[in-house]
């Protein structure tokens, strides 16, 4: 792909990256809004400036300059981390300490961005490459279960679900194969588009979402009311943004790696004070906490555009499906097989990418054997078997209750524990100075 792109192709290459996250990003509002109990009215506002909030956050972390703001061409959406410990706060603390305990962490990321910063030599390339195949197996069951219809669906697994999701998963390769440039980039968006028209002749449209969408939305900032500030909420939410700054540095580092761009130290602060900002502006508007998106840094890999413009394009759209409501329930009709279908390639793209991290590293050392065997095992094994911490306390079960933060923690732990042999066991083979000259004479 050249450096340069066509205008006119950077909004179907940003319209993509919206549909390739768009799941993601409304899925968490839906889920938190229905166990807190909203109506459908405030549920609308919930999922609308969810969005306008993603494309604004994209834009900060897009926005490289002299504070905040990494340049990648990164997407910003809704943490899954955070939906766990925001429906516990909001039940038991009420949904407006919520917001307070997401502005409050917001702040703590921004002033201590440095100090996490200072983080980034415990991810060497074994560390970073195990990270991202971790992130790309965790989300791979996510997509298997949309290609069968979403879990939970009443046809999960029908026949139908199948052929929309595998013949949309056939488009995708196909075009990659037979095409090259702008055709190829946008594979996965003509994927959505043909297994959205096919799945008419499936009776599988439903337009009653879009038509009781309203035109136009006007942002509200503290709409569900003024935040307040409770301790044990506030503390929650501060270990659950550290997790997340995990999980996007793997990811910081994947797209570095893929557009083949050293990142500093000082990038990943910026970094880290672009999502400080993003979790800021979340709770003023009572949306979510915010964090870099896999699946994207999966389709930058498999698109083969590592432009930020194509992610800034993604942002302005994200903000103008959250100013129009109805044109952001146009999304809704994409059936979740469909989604499936793209995600999984997308996915599988993520792991791929982490595989391709791992050959920098000497896999001759049995340590890094074990650092790639164990974060592997505990973060898949957490991810398919997510009762596997249940009795543990819920302050611990928020750190390693996720697979990937399971099996990132693991790597960053284990590297740091091996690492001293590693160094010995190396020492060790370099002859001693004076041996080798007493030999030599």
């Amino acid at each position: 792909m050249n450096d340069r792109i066509n205008k006119s192709k950077v909004f179907s290459l940003g319209l993509q990256h919206v549909l390739a996250m768009y799941a993601g990003a409304i899925l968490v509002p839906i889920i938190v809004g229905g166990a807190l109990g909203f109506n459908s009215q405030q549920l609308a506002y919930l999922i609308a400036i969810d969005l306008l909030t993603c494309g604004i956050a994209t834009l900060l972390q897009s926005w490289k300059n002299k504070y905040f703001g990494i340049g990648l061409p990164i997407v910003l959406g809704t943490s899954f981390v955070a939906v766990t410990p925001m429906i516990s706060i909001g039940s038991n603390y009420g949904i407006s300490a919520i917001y307070g305990s997401i502005i409050a962490a917001g702040i703590f990321i921004i002033f201590f961005s440095n100090i996490f910063g200072k983080l980034l030599k415990l991810f060497p390339p074994v560390v970073t490459g195990t990270v991202v195949i971790i992130i790309g197996l965790s989300l791979v069951p996510t997509g298997i279960k949309n290609m069968a219809g979403g879990s939970g669906s009443k046809d999960f697994g029908s026949a139908e679900n199948l052929m929309l999701s595998l013949g949309v998963l056939a488009v995708i390769l196909l075009i990659n194969r037979c095409f090259t440039g702008f055709i190829r980039s946008i594979s996965v968006l003509i994927g959505i588009i043909a297994g959205t028209i096919a799945s008419t002749f499936f009776g599988k449209m439903d337009f009653s979402t879009v038509a009781e969408a309203s035109w136009f939305h006007i942002p509200a900032p503290l709409y569900f009311g003024t935040p307040t500030f409770e301790i044990a909420p506030i503390l929650t939410m501060m270990l659950v943004g550290t997790v997340i700054l995990v999980e996007s540095t793997g990811a910081f580092l994947a797209l570095g790696k893929i557009i083949g761009r050293e990142l500093s130290e000082k990038d990943i602060v910026k970094g880290y004070r672009a999502e400080g900002l993003a979790f800021t502006l979340g709770g003023i508007f009572n949306a979510f906490p915010y964090s870099t998106f896999a699946q994207n840094v999966g389709l930058v890999q498999l698109s083969g555009v590592k432009k930020r413009t194509i992610t800034i394009a993604a942002g302005f759209i994200l903000i103008g499906l959250g100013l129009v409501p109805k044109i952001a329930a146009l999304a809704t009709l994409i059936p979740t097989a469909v989604l499936g279908g793209a995600t999984v390639v997308m996915f599988g793209m993520v792991v791929s990418s982490g595989i391709k991290m791992l050959n920098d590293v000497d896999f001759s050392d049995n340590a890094n054997l074990l650092v790639i065997a164990c974060s592997v095992s505990l973060g898949l094994g957490a991810t398919v078997v997510p009762e596997l911490f249940s009795s543990l306390p819920e302050a611990i079960r928020i750190v390693v209750g996720d697979g990937i933060i399971t099996g990132s923690l693991t790597a960053i732990i284990l590297n740091v524990i091996l690492t001293p042999r590693r160094k010995k066991a190396a020492d060790s083979t370099i002859p001693d100075t004076d041996q080798f000259m007493a030999k030599s004479i």
